[in-house]
């Protein structure tokens, strides 16, 4: 077990650059199920989550030619189902993380048979597969739950198209019903479809696959099923939640963390809260700069939401920067009921912030002061590194291997620009 050791309170200088989307990487490597050929993928960050899944890959038998890129320290490798592939993917991988339930729709659709164990990940509250099996059965498929793992069987001759439509909107719901429609014999209606980036990004590497999909980018979706899908080579486009991240960095410790690699296209849809702050977040040459743009930040009123709207995994980051803004912010979160466990971690370091149901009310202070806490998910983890680096004093956060999920090199990262920043074994 490791933790981080901060001293805070020091302006921040320098770059930071961004590697491929973590988020996305979960979501276009399980693409590779869908062919016998191979796929190659650059630009993948180096974190424990694609490691996991990796390894699950690795366990059901495909083969994986991994390295490391000599240029950036991103990851390349070539991926490959061909040949003996087991069709379950067992509890002691799939329990690491919720993105392995992603593997039901492509193993389900080329295979006919999976069993794929509950998913789990981090406990930032209830996220169901319901809508993942419902999605399944309208392709003809029956499923049963037995001793924690979903057993999935396609109809005879393969899976068949039909209309799915979502009661709600589901990210990866939509990922699976996608992964299975391409496959699938006939047209498939995917209604109410998630319109996150990542969800493009999968239709993306579909396409360069041989899918044929029309309505990307909008909520209904029409897939024509296809025989067979073949290999291709993809870049994993940059970390949306990881630029969201350095930006708040920047922003509370100075204003001068620069940040390369990064597109501000999908960072486009986290910049409006940051915007009401009074903080212009611009691209030039290349670099994505933070600038203040009045005498002082203001307090903001959010609320998270599926895209447009704000993003769950930037909530606890903002909150950190809320916490040391004068003024009462609100922040509402509508995604899931048990992510605000960093709050209690938060007032442990002289925060203000009172919860009432999915809404903190943050009233900000002068200043916060190091202690010691505890990391309980991946982004709350991110909100203390932030508020330790603003904090006077010494921070010790616990649990970091949170953090490892979904962030790559993130003490280093720091140091570089100036941050006291240790990791240490506890």
């Amino acid at each position: 077990m490791f933790k981080y050791v901060i001293e805070g309170g020091n302006q921040l200088s320098g770059n930071v650059r961004i590697f491929g989307s973590k988020n996305t990487s979960l979501t276009v490597l399980p693409a590779a199920i869908l062919t016998d050929e191979v796929l190659e993928f650059t630009n993948l960050p180096h974190v424990q989550d694609v490691v996991s899944m990796l390894a699950m890959f690795a366990d059901v038998g495909a083969t994986i030619s991994l390295k490391n890129s000599t240029e950036d320290a991103s990851l390349a490798l070539s991926l490959s189902f061909k040949g003996d592939i087991k069709n379950i993917a067992a509890y002691e991988f799939v329990s690491k993380m919720r993105a392995s339930i992603l593997l039901l729709g492509p193993m389900l659709s080329r295979f006919g048979y999976t069993e794929i164990s509950l998913p789990g990940g981090c406990t930032i509250g209830s996220r169901p597969v319901d809508l993942h099996i419902m999605a399944m059965e309208k392709f003809g498929a029956e499923i049963t739950l037995e001793n924690g793992y979903i057993k999935a069987r396609a109809p005879k001759g393969g899976l068949v198209g039909g209309r799915i439509e979502f009661p709600k909107i589901t990210v990866g719901g939509t990922e699976n019903a996608l992964m299975a429609a391409v496959l699938a014999k006939g047209e498939t209606i995917i209604e109410n479809a998630a319109i996150e980036p990542e969800i493009l990004y999968l239709c993306d590497i579909l396409i360069k696959m041989g899918a044929k999909i029309d309505g990307v980018g909008t909520h209904t979706l029409k897939i024509t099923g296809v025989a067979k899908l073949h290999g291709a080579k993809y870049c994993v486009p940059s970390d949306r939640i990881q630029t969201f991240t350095y930006s708040i960095i920047s922003a509370a410790t100075g204003f001068n963390v620069d940040i390369v690699g990064a597109s501000m296209g999908d960072f486009l849809g986290t910049i409006k809260p940051l915007s009401d702050m009074g903080i212009e977040v611009f691209e030039k040459d290349g670099v994505i700069k933070t600038v203040k743009k009045g005498e002082k930040l203001t307090p903001v009123n959010v609320k998270t939401d599926v895209i447009p709207g704000f993003p769950t995994d930037c909530q606890a980051q903002l909150m950190a920067l809320c916490a040391v803004t004068e003024g009462k912010s609100i922040i509402s979160e509508d995604i899931f009921e048990n992510r605000m466990m960093h709050v209690p971690e938060l007032n442990r370091m002289g925060a203000d912030i009172k919860i009432d149901g999915n809404t903190a009310y943050v009233n900000g202070v002068k200043s916060l002061f190091g202690t010691k806490v505890m990391a309980t998910d991946l982004r709350a983890s991110a909100c203390l590194v932030i508020a330790g680096l603003v904090a006077k004093g010494t921070t010790e956060i616990s649990r970091v291997y949170h953090i490892d999920r979904g962030y790559d090199f993130l003490p280093a990262k720091l140091e570089a620009c100036g941050a006291k920043i240790r990791k240490i074994t506890e």
